[in-house]
C-alpha cells in the first residue's frame, strides 16, 4: 500500500498545520444538499469537518469518517463550539476504508468529496459506500478532474488517481438513477495569486431500488 493512504501520512500532513482546509463546505456539496431533505448522512474523508458541520446546521444527522485521528480531534473540537442542537446531530468515527470497516447503511445521503484512490482499491471502497445508500438516499462523488493534473494547483502527481465522472458512474448498477455526471468548471486561486480554471468532476446519483 502507498503511504498515503495510512493514517501516520495524513496525521503528519494535518499536524504540519493548525488548519489544512477553509472551514468552508465543498461547493459541489452545497449544490446538491441544499435541495435535499434532511436525514442521515455519512461524510466520507470528513477531515476537520466542515461538510459535516454544514449538514449538521440544516438538520441532517451526519457521521463524519477520517483516517486520522488529528483530523478528527479537530472536527470534534470545532463541535463543542456549536449550538447544542446542532452538535447532537454529529457524530465522528476513526476509520480506514481499506479495510472494509462496518458503517451504517440505508442512509440518505453519502457524500465522498476528493478522495482520490488508484484502481482497483477505489472501485471496491465507492462500490461498498454506494452500497450504504438507501432506497431514495444520494451518493455525492466529488473529485479534481484528470485535466487538472496539469494544472498548477498542488494536485497529486500520480495520474491513475484522478478519473473522469463517467468512470464512477460506470461503477452504478440500474438500481440508479444517474443526475449529475459532469465535469464542473471553477476558478482557483494559486499561493502566488493566480486565478486558474479548474475542474471537478461530479457525480449524483440517486438509489431507485
Amino acid at each position: 500500500m502507498l503511504v498515503e493512504y495510512t493514517q501516520e501520512f495524513w496525521d503528519d500532513r494535518y499536524r504540519q498545520r493548525p488548519r489544512i482546509w477553509s472551514g468552508l463546505p465543498n461547493r459541489q456539496l452545497v449544490s446538491v444538499a441544499e435541495t435535499l431533505p434532511p436525514g442521515r448522512a455519512l461524510d466520507v474523508g470528513c477531515g476537520e469537518g466542515a461538510d459535516a458541520v454544514w449538514l449538521a446546521a440544516r438538520g441532517w444527522h451526519v457521521l463524519g469518517v477520517d483516517v486520522s485521528a488529528v483530523a478528527l480531534d479537530r472536527a470534534r473540537a470545532q463541535t463543542l463550539e456549536l449550538d447544542a442542537s446542532v452538535a447532537e446531530r454529529l457524530a465522528w468515527r476513526q476509520v480506514d476504508l481499506l479495510a472494509s470497516p462496518d458503517l451504517p447503511d440505508g442512509l440518505n445521503l453519502v457524500s465522498v468529496q476528493f478522495m482520490h484512490l488508484p484502481d482497483p482499491e477505489r472501485s471496491r471502497v465507492f462500490r461498498a459506500l454506494a452500497a450504504l445508500v438507501g432506497v431514495g438516499g444520494s451518493l455525492l462523488i466529488v473529485a479534481h478532474d484528470p485535466s487538472d493534473l496539469h494544472s498548477g494547483v498542488g494536485r497529486p502527481h500520480q495520474a491513475d488517481l484522478f478519473h473522469t465522472p463517467q468512470e464512477i458512474a460506470g461503477l452504478l448498477d440500474d438500481a440508479w438513477e444517474v443526475r449529475v455526471c459532469e465535469s464542473r468548471p471553477r476558478v482557483e486561486r494559486t499561493a502566488d495569486g493566480r486565478d486558474v480554471r479548474i475542474s471537478d468532476a461530479v457525480v449524483h446519483a440517486v438509489r431507485l431500488r
